[in-house]
């Protein structure tokens, strides 16, 4: 073979070698190179990503009871996670689980669920969770002309009969800082909550902010936000939620922290959450 046949020969494996690479799918360079490649994911199903969260789904987190439409707050986070991941939106499965099913001990079915759900120290006992994906608050609604309606300070709140959802940070927020002379009124979920103070059976419920925002505006006739909690010691974030030890964490955590800091999470956060946010805080 000549120099010139040679030389021509290995100009063309070279251009091929490059139309290759360069028609091979994209890897998300970000979490491939912190070794967070797709393909070596332990998903529940290869080439899947199952995500959990509660049904009804309510927004402002999501949109028309369909966390499949990439619409409310947290749909929109869990699709920008699968993206970070390397998932496309084809290949997001959802799957129903309930709040006590999720910080519950035990196999999940999702690889990781999304559902308001803070992070607390008694839950990592159980579950692993990412980090945190948003800031929250926990407020105080109530009816419009109720005993609670116009109330400022947390001695206002004491003698009142007040609910939250049992095992949440808002039931924890009544016990541990309203700290009632009543007894508190647990409930098995949000809809059970709202429907007691809706009836009249307590004086006034306890959620993070923005669901207060949609409760009061969408699901109870006169519905009143009285006021919003000021953080304690260390704030209260929403993390997703993932098996105990699961191979997963590290790099969906590296997906949240990289949306967190290239500004994803604040644009969706401003698209969806921007006009539920602003509440007075009670002082003492």
């Amino acid at each position: 073979m000549s120099t010139t046949r040679r030389i021509l020969t290995g100009f063309v494996a070279i251009a091929f070698v490059a139309f290759v690479t360069s028609c091979a799918p994209a890897e998300n360079n970000n979490v491939a190179a912190d070794g967070c490649a797709t393909a070596d994911l332990q998903t529940l199903t290869d080439g899947k990503l199952t995500i959990g969260t509660d049904s009804p789904a309510y927004g402002p987190w999501f949109s028309d009871d369909d966390p499949t439409n990439g619409e409310g707050y947290e749909s929109a986070v869990a699709y920008a996670v699968a993206k970070e991941l390397g998932f496309a939106a084809s290949d997001v499965v959802w799957t129903v689980a309930t709040f006590d099913s999720v910080i519950a001990p035990g196999e999940k079915a999702f690889d990781f669920d999304i559902n308001q759900i803070s992070i607390t120290e008694e839950r990592k006992q159980a579950v692993d969770f990412s980090e945190g994906y948003y800031d929250v608050a926990q407020a105080l609604i109530t009816i419009k002309g109720s005993k609670l309606d116009g109330a400022t300070t947390l001695t206002e709140l004491k003698d009142a009969v007040l609910g939250a959802q049992v095992g949440t940070t808002s039931y924890n927020t009544i016990a541990d800082v309203i700290v009632p002379n009543t007894e508190i009124s647990a409930f098995n979920s949000n809809d059970i909550a709202r429907e007691a103070l809706a009836s009249g059976l307590i004086d006034g419920l306890v959620v993070d902010l923005p669901t207060a925002f949609f409760m009061t505006a969408v699901q109870i006739d006169n519905g009143l936000i009285v006021g919003q909690f000021a953080p304690q010691t260390i704030g209260e974030q929403f993390g997703l939620v993932l098996n105990l030890d699961s191979p997963l964490t590290t790099c969906v955590s590296k997906a949240v922290k990289t949306l967190k800091d290239n500004g994803t999470l604040a644009d969706i956060e401003q698209q969806w959450l921007a006009d539920v946010t602003n509440a007075p805080f009670f002082t003492e």
